[in-house]
This record gives C-alpha cells, sequence and structure tokens, in this order.
C-alpha cells in the first residue's frame, strides 16, 4: 500500500522561538523530499510532528488513506540497554509494535471481546505490510550482505561504531513503510553503504523526506527540496533536485535584494523631493511675510500661489511615498566564520607506528608501520570497520598498542573532533565542558567563542549532553578556533553539521597550515579539501594509494 501525508498550515516553535508557521506539503507516492537548513531551523522537529511523536502548534497532518504507515529513523540509532540487533532491527521496522498490537487483538479474541475480529484482521494486515512474517529471514540477509557479521542475538551496546551504523542502515533496508521520515540517514556510512542507501531510496515507490548533510546523497536522490530559512523567516519548496535548488536560491536571493535596493532607493529619491520641496515651501512663506505690505497686494497672491502650488508638490511626493509596494529587507543571514588557530610549527616527524598491533576480540590492527611528516594532509580511507578510527587511535598514543611501538613527536598540540564528540557527552554544562579543555579561557571569552559557533546564552548554562548532534559539533569546532593546534585530527567531522558549516570548515582546511588526519565519506568533502596522502584501510591494515 501506498499513503500520502498531507500538511496544511503547520506551526512549531522551540520554547519561545518561532521555528516555521504556515507550513503546507503534499508527500506523495515517489517523491523525495531533501529537507535543508541551518542547525535549528526545525527540521529533526518537523520529521517528529509529521511522524506523530510531537504535537503542533497549529495546523494538522493527514495521511491518505488513514491506515497508511509512517516510519521515522531519528539521527542517532538509540541503542538501547539490553536490547539485541534483531531486537532493534524489529523496533525501527515497526514489526515489534505490530507484533505487540496483533498479539493484544489475539488475547481479545480468546476473551471473545466485541470488535476482536475486525481488529485482529487490522493488526494481522498491519505486520504482514511491515514485513513481519519473514522478517528473520530477509534481516539475516541483509546483515549478511552489509558486512555486518555478527549474531544478531548479539546486543546493540556490543557493537562497534561502524556495526552500529551498518544495523541502522540495516534497519532501513528492511522497512515496508508507506512514507518514510528519515533524519541524517548518512551519518557514519561508508562508501559502499551510501551506495546502497542511494539505490534503496531511488526505488522506493512510497514518499520520502530525508533530512541530510551530504551534498552528494542530495544531488542523487531528491526530486523536490523543502528550505526552511530560519534567518528570512520562510518556507520554500523547490520543484527540482538539489542542484536545481542552489542556482534558484541563488537567483531567488538575487532578485530579493535587487528588489529591496530598487524599493529602497526610489523611497529614498521620494522622501528627499520632499525635504527640498518643503524646504522651499518654507523658504517661500518666510519671504512672503518678510515682502509683504498692504500696498502690495499682486505680489502678496503671486506669493501665496506660488507657495501652494510647492504644498501641493509636498503632498503629492509624500502621497507618492504611501502607493509605493513596500519591499521588507532581506535579513542577514547569520553565517559561521571560522578559522583553525595555528600553534607554532611541530617536529619534522609528528607522529610514527612501527609494527603497532592493536586486538580487539575477532578484530586485529596491523601489523602497521606509517610516518606523519609535519604538514602532510593525509585523507584516511576506508569501509566501516577496517581499522580507520583505531588507526587515529594508536597514531595519537590513545589506544593501548598490544605489539609495536607509536610515538609523537616533540611540539606536537592535538586539536581533534572524533566521532562520538566525546568531550561533550557528559552532565556539566556546556561551558564547564569547554574549559575544562581550555582552562586558560575566562568564561566571557568561552561564552562569546560560542556564540560565533551559534551557541548562545541558552546553550552554554545547558548540561552539554543535551545538546543536538549538530550542536555538538559545532562546540567541538569552536574549540579549534579557541586553542592554537599544529596536528588537526577530524574524524567524520560532517556528521550532523549543517551545509554553511560545512563549506565553512572546508574553507577553514584551506587556510589551515599545519598537519592534518581527515577521516571522511563525505564525497564533495573529499574532492573539495586538499590533500597531500591518501591512506585505505583493508582489513584493519593501512596502504599508501
Amino acid at each position: 500500500m501506498s499513503g500520502t501525508l498531507v500538511v496544511k498550515n503547520l506551526a512549531a516553535g522551540h520554547g519561545d522561538r518561532a521555528l516555521f508557521s504556515g507550513l503546507d506539503l503534499v508527500v506523495a507516492p515517489g517523491d523525495v523530499i531533501g529537507l535543508v537548513g541551518a542547525n535549528g531551523a526545525g527540521k529533526s522537529t518537523l520529521l517528529k510532528i509529521l511522524a506523530g511523536l510531537v504535537p503542533p502548534e497549529d495546523g494538522e497532518v493527514r495521511l491518505s488513506p488513514p491506515s497508511a504507515v509512517v516510519g521515522h529513523l531519528p539521527q542517532e540509532a538509540q541503542r538501547r540497554e539490553g536490547e539485541t540487533v534483531r531486537a532493534f532491527l524489529a523496533r525501527r521496522t515497526g514489526v515489534a509494535a505490530a507484533q505487540e498490537a496483533m498479539d493484544a487483538a489475539t488475547q481479545a479474541l480468546v476473551d471473545d471481546a466485541p470488535g476482536a475480529g475486525d481488529a485482529y484482521a487490522e493488526s494481522l494486515e498491519r505486520w504482514l505490510g511491515l514485513g513481519g512474517a519473514d522478517l528473520d529471514d530477509r534481516a539475516e540477509a541483509v546483515a549478511a550482505s552489509l558486512g555486518l557479521a555478527v549474531d544478531l542475538d548479539t546486543p546493540m551496546t556490543a557493537l562497534s561504531g561502524g556495526q552500529a551504523a551498518r544495523a541502522g542502515l540495516a534497519s532501513l533496508l528492511l522497512s515496508r513503510h508507506d512514507v518514510f521520515l528519515l533524519d541524517e540517514p548518512t551519518n557514519d556510512l561508508d562508501l559502499d553503504g551510501l551506495a546502497r542507501l542511494e539505490e534503496f531510496v531511488q526505488g522506493l515507490r512510497a514518499g520520502v523526506v530525508v533530512v541530510s548533510h551530504d551534498r552528494e546523497f542530495l544531488t542523487r536522490t531528491a526530486t523536490k527540496i523543502l528550505e526552511l530559512d530560519l534567518a528570512q523567516q520562510q518556507i520554500t519548496l523547490f520543484g527540482g533536485g538539489y542542484a536545481s535548488y542552489l542556482e534558484e536560491r541563488a537567483v531567488a536571493r538575487r532578485h530579493a535584494r535587487e528588489n529591496y535596493e530598487e524599493y529602497a532607493d526610489r523611497r529614498a529619491a521620494l522622501e528627499d523631493r520632499a525635504r527640498t520641496q518643503r524646504n522651499w515651501m518654507d523658504k517661500g512663506v518666510r519671504n512672503a511675510r518678510r515682502k509683504s505690505t498692504d500696498n502690495d497686494k499682486i505680489g502678496k497672491k503671486f506669493r501665496a500661489e506660488a507657495t501652494e502650488k510647492q504644498a501641493s508638490k509636498v503632498r503629492q511626493s509624500e502621497r507618492m511615498i504611501e502607493r509605493l509596494e513596500a519591499v521588507e529587507e532581506p535579513r542577514k543571514e547569520w553565517e559561521l566564520r571560522m578559522h583553525i588557530a595555528a600553534a607554532p610549527r611541530s617536529g619534522a616527524v609528528v607522529a610514527t607506528l612501527r609494527d603497532a598491533v592493536v586486538k580487539r576480540g575477532d578484530f586485529t590492527f596491523g601489523p602497521a608501520t606509517l610516518q606523519i611528516d609535519w604538514a602532510d594532509r593525509v585523507a584516511i580511507t576506508g569501509a566501516n570497520g577496517s581499522g580507520k578510527s583505531t588507526l587515529l587511535g594508536a597514531l595519537l598514543g590513545r589506544v593501548p598498542l598490544d605489539a609495536g611501538t607509536a610515538a609523537l613527536g616533540p611540539g606536537v598540540v592535538v586539536g581533534e573532533i572524533d566521532q562520538a564528540r566525546a568531550l561533550f557527552h557528559g552532565g556539566e554544562s556546556l561551558l564547564d565542558a569547554f574549559r575544562s579543555a581550555v582552562p586558560e579561557t575566562s568564561p566571557a571569552d568561552v561564552r562569546t567563542l560560542l556564540a560565533k559557533f551559534g551557541l548562545r546564552a541558552d546553550h552554554v548554562t545547558r548540561p552539554a549532553a543535551s545538546l543536538s548532534p549538530g550542536e555538538r559539533t559545532r562546540a567541538a569546532l569552536a574549540l579549534l578556533q579557541g586553542r592554537g593546534v599544529n596536528l588537526l585530527v577530524l574524524d567524520e567531522p560532517t556528521n550532523h553539521l549543517d551545509l554553511p558549516a560545512i563549506e565553512q570548515l572546508e574553507s577553514a582546511l584551506d587556510s589551515y597550515t599545519g598537519t592534518l588526519l581527515l577521516v571522511t565519506h563525505d564525497r564533495r568533502m573529499l574532492a573539495a579539501v586538499r590533500t597531500t596522502r591518501r591512506v585505505e584501510m583493508a582489513a584493519g591494515t593501512p596502504a599508501e594509494r
């Protein structure tokens, strides 16, 4: 069954801050609507409203037919304590909830409750429609095809980050919803996973609304783009794909600025003319009074007529100003302007591994020998689970070696954005968590720096763990600007970042002169960032490409 999602006059806010209002949208079968906007614009909130998880402040969301099933996949996998991979897949596909409803309906049949037969038939149809009958068999096959080589009864909390990403992708590939709401599905996926996801989305007959900051993914999949423009308080649906959206948005913004400037110039010219005419009129009245005599009736009449004519011109100019159709000035968008503070250069050799080996369960990293020199710019690529993060941890001395040696060179100052954004996951406030990394910086200076990254007064006092993934990433970027570094280590830095911030990060990396280790599956970033070396990880072994 295919379903259509209809949205009418939707409004939502966060606290006393309006996010969007008057939103109308139709998600029809086959639509792939890319939802874009700055962090904090309300993208995740909108998906939750569409999924029925939170109520809107105004408006309505309607499904046609009402029995259609909406599947919502949130940004983070929400690994629950004690939940197995099999149970995780059943929950994320909606089969677990459908099974519970069918069990309740079965019990109602046993109890001979009124309407139990219809309820059972409906619950059975939903369970079958979601693929409950063969979920276990399909789960085994999909997990194997994705390289998720774990027993499906393994707890989700025991999986590595790469394995959890594959489990999340598996839950999507196994889903049979009528409408899909996908919040950052590309996060943590490797290139093979991205290809599988793109193929899946392109082949869906169901409608899709997807939040993604992966520019290549949007280019390949989206048929429409819905932009939540927080700065302009505007919602715009662009009919073409992502490339078309960028062109149309640039043209629309240029026209909006030109229209405003034309209006402002016209109004200023009329106001200037009216002022000049008033001055002439006032001067004429003063002259008339000064030259007025009882005997000069003709001159007096002439001056009065001239003054009245000038007053008429003033009124005419004022009416022209009133009749001008007002054009609101486009609001200036907040822009992240980022640079990476540089520490004095380190020694010629920045980091080394010599026959390094790390063993983690069935996975073995190495033996690996690698040297990173000053000003090397190294892209580290490879499939999830191939050992990229282990390589970084070994180079930085953070992961204990089972054999071999690792060393950092003299004068190395590390700045790192890790996959988990670990510094900002605790219960302390963002301000305190940030200051723990830069204790010499005053609270006032920390607040100022965080504000430059869109993290203002209401953010800095909140527990760091309560921040959104995008906000935690911005905090990590602010830390790079707040202290000097000469070895920059970025592990999937674009995860959860909005598009303007990604572009600013790429620009900052272009001007950064120190040593760079970059792990990313963002294809546009790999093409945009200048690198001098590429290390490919495969089955725990690094190789130069």
